[in-house]
């Protein structure tokens, strides 16, 4: 038949392929806006619920202890979300996420105790844990070539990015002048605010991502559903060299969102500055993940992630020593700029070297690895803090990455 005529061999009109290009831009801005959404309502409660640990009286170590429970749930459900995602694809694993994020921050809400609020850090992990596995499936899984998933992923990244802007200071805002209006003081009027506020995100969240159709299965799915498949991925050495680095910079995240808000604490920070400090790094790191699609064509994701974790070395050597707000601040920003860099060259390193009816279990795998990490590191921090102070904790963490920097090196092709 002739392609003039109407045949289904005919080239696309540039008109077409421009509205399809749209559709998919489009899209993938729904995706993230969810994604902000349903992240920025854990990462408001990463900064209200040890700020109120404290107000209540709490040490470091029970702090410690908290925010160590955010990631427990998702090292036990990150394999079991991975084969939920391979094989229910999209829609249904963040209805439940949103569902049981909100029941999270519902309950701090209703009883702010500590015993709940170690409850509600259960909800919110398992809840982004589990939606974030299915969100990186179904954009890694869309991408048509290399450079669109260092190009995608960077996208996406600006998600966590913006949401660890938006969730800590609106909370810090909610605590400090809701609180304030309805009482005169800074009781917990404020943190019943922001736990409110972070109830609802989830739902605004929905509305963004149930529009999204789903991808057809993947190739060989049900050769993957087994766990066997899942720890097998191991017995590739770059994969393993992948989760070592991840771990490592993933460390680095922990450590400064757990310390800045004790040393704010400590040097008599209102939650507002300490939400802003946190902030800044988020910008920063919604910045670098901004740029990255425009370039993405030209890096290579191997030196990206050696060059993150040098310059993420020399940082922690020199954060112990910024007093002020405004230097602790600059400090947050350059490390934001540096951390910021990493997840889209790791999104992307990973999706290269898994296979395609795997990549549900790989993220799980990869989620599980880091978030083991997160519920025994925030225990040593806490520890280590109360005994010998948080500068050896970020001198230890630092001089971890710097060794860990040739393993990021030997990801080369």
């Amino acid at each position: 038949m002739n392609p003039a005529s109407g045949s289904v061999l005919a080239a696309p009109s540039p008109d077409t392929a421009a509205a399809s290009e749209a559709q998919r831009a489009w899209g993938l801005l729904r995706l993230i806006c969810g994604h902000i959404c349903l992240h920025a309502s854990m990462a408001g409660m990463r900064l209200a619920t040890p700020l109120l640990a404290l107000q209540l009286g709490h040490n470091p170590v029970h702090v410690g202890f908290l925010l160590a429970l955010y990631s427990l749930s998702q090292v036990f459900l990150a394999l079991p979300a991975g084969r939920f995602a391979d094989r229910h694809g999209l829609r249904r694993p963040m209805g439940l996420g949103v569902v049981v994020a909100m029941a999270g921050a519902l309950l701090s809400l209703v009883f702010p105790v500590f015993p709940v609020l170690c409850l509600s850090a259960l909800c919110m992990g398992a809840a982004t844990g589990g939606a974030s596995i299915a969100l990186q499936r179904h954009v890694g899984r869309a991408a048509r070539d290399n450079t669109e998933l260092k190009r995608v992923f960077s996208w996406l990244a600006i998600g966590p990015a913006v949401s660890n802007f938006f969730g800590p200071v609106s909370a810090g805002l909610l605590i400090d002048y809701a609180g304030a209006a309805w009482s005169g003081a800074v009781p917990l009027a404020g943190f019943r605010a922001a736990f409110l506020f972070m109830a609802l995100l989830p739902i605004l969240g929905w509305y963004f991502i149930r529009a999204t159709p789903e991808l057809g299965p993947a190739t060989g799915t049900s050769a993957a559903a087994s766990s066997a498949s899942a720890w097998s991925l191991l017995q590739e050495p770059a994969m393993r060299r992948l989760l070592l680095v991840n771990w490592a910079l993933s460390s680095c995240w922990d450590v400064h969102t757990f310390v800045v808000p004790i040393l704010g604490h400590e040097r008599a920070f209102s939650a507002s500055v300490i939400g802003t400090i946190l902030g800044g790094f988020a910008i920063a790191a919604a910045a670098v993940r901004v740029a990255m699609p425009l370039v993405a064509a030209h890096l290579k994701e191997w030196v990206v992630l050696t060059c993150a974790m040098l310059l993420t070395a020399g940082l922690f050597a020199v954060y112990p020593f910024m007093q002020s707000p405004w230097t602790m601040g600059l400090c947050s920003a350059c490390l934001g700029l540096s951390l910021g860099s990493v997840q889209p060259m790791i999104m992307s390193t990973l999706h290269q070297i898994t296979p395609q009816s795997q990549h549900g279990q790989a993220l799980g795998l990869r989620l599980m690895t880091i978030n083991f990490s997160s519920v025994v590191m925030p225990l040593l921090f806490g520890t280590a803090g109360a005994v010998v102070g948080v500068s050896v904790v970020f001198w230890t963490v630092g001089t971890l990455v710097a060794w860990g920097s040739h393993l990021a090196w030997r990801l080369r092709p």
